[in-house]
């Protein structure tokens, strides 16, 4: 790190030092059981924690069935069975980062309940900065949140257009995916919301509505390791908090419903004003 960025780091604990600390609550409202999705079969990547786990508790409630996937077998089992309280859910092992395993384990996921017409590709990684990348932490993350993507889509496009079914691609983006690109992670998430935009143009014809959702610094496990759970306080973002899981889970909902059939190519902003209204919240050492 740099003089200056040293500089910058023992200036920002000062100031948290002589700031009294303010604890946020949010008071979410969730979605309450519904059939906004009833008949509906949802896949979700990275289903086993964070957004992902979020989105399929929302989307059982809604009255899809979810399969979920992960790349552990054991954290499968554990988020299947607290999932199954709300619905009809099941897992299977995927890692995206390996495109010759991702069409059976695509075929597989359809054989779980004979369809899938949703589609959200949730799985991610982060890191790789320009200060410190290595060729195998930037190929990691392109891998994980770009490359992925892509080929699961395709496949799953393919297969929609093949058995006439209208219906419903999301991909999670990000606040970073307006932000200055100075790392693997921000990079994979500007080539999300470019690629979205092509696919929801491509396979629109179809019947297949394609869209993107982009949360900003939100809190789960990842981003709030050691941190108290119940805090949702972020000060250097303009809403001065962390969205919520549930928050973001609300809006993947609607997106994938009827409801929102014209709304395409679009990708929807949950980012509390990171990164759209100020992106001063993040620092770009070198």
């Amino acid at each position: 790190m740099t003089l200056l960025g040293k500089t910058k780091g023992i200036a920002k604990a000062l100031l948290n030092s002589i700031q009294p600390k303010t604890i946020i609550h949010a008071d979410v409202s969730k979605l309450a059981p519904n059939e906004m999705l009833k008949g509906r079969c949802a896949l979700i990547t990275g289903g086993t924690s964070g957004i992902g786990y979020a989105i399929a508790e929302a989307f059982l409630e809604a009255g899809a069935k979810v399969v979920i996937t992960g790349r552990s077998q054991s954290k499968l089992d554990i988020a299947v069975g607290q999932l199954s309280q709300y619905g009809t859910c099941c897992g299977v092992v995927m890692d995206v980062t390996k495109v010759e395993t991702i069409q059976d384990c695509f075929k597989d996921s359809v054989s779980k309940y004979g369809k899938i017409d949703i589609l959200v590709n949730n799985a991610g990684v982060s890191g790789a900065s320009i200060a410190d990348a290595t060729p195998e932490k930037f190929d990691s993350v392109i891998d994980t949140n770009l490359k992925g993507v892509f080929f699961l889509s395709q496949f799953a496009g393919k297969y929609m257009v093949k058995n006439c079914i209208h219906g419903n691609i999301l991909n999670i983006s990000s606040a970073s995916s307006i932000r200055p690109a100075a790392c693997a992670y921000t990079i994979s998430k500007w080539g999300i919301r470019g690629f979205t935009q092509g696919l929801a143009r491509t396979l629109l014809p179809y019947g297949i509505t394609v869209n993107a959702l982009a949360p900003g610094p939100t809190a789960t496990p990842l981003l709030k390791k050691n941190s108290d759970a119940d805090d949702i306080a972020l000060p250097i973002t303009p809403s001065g908090r962390y969205a919520l899981p549930c928050e973001i889970a609300n809006m993947a909902v609607v997106l994938v419903s009827d409801m929102a059939r014209l709304v395409v190519g679009d990708t929807v902003f949950m980012t509390g004003g990171a990164g759209n209204i100020n992106n001063g919240d993040m620092d770009y050492p070198f």
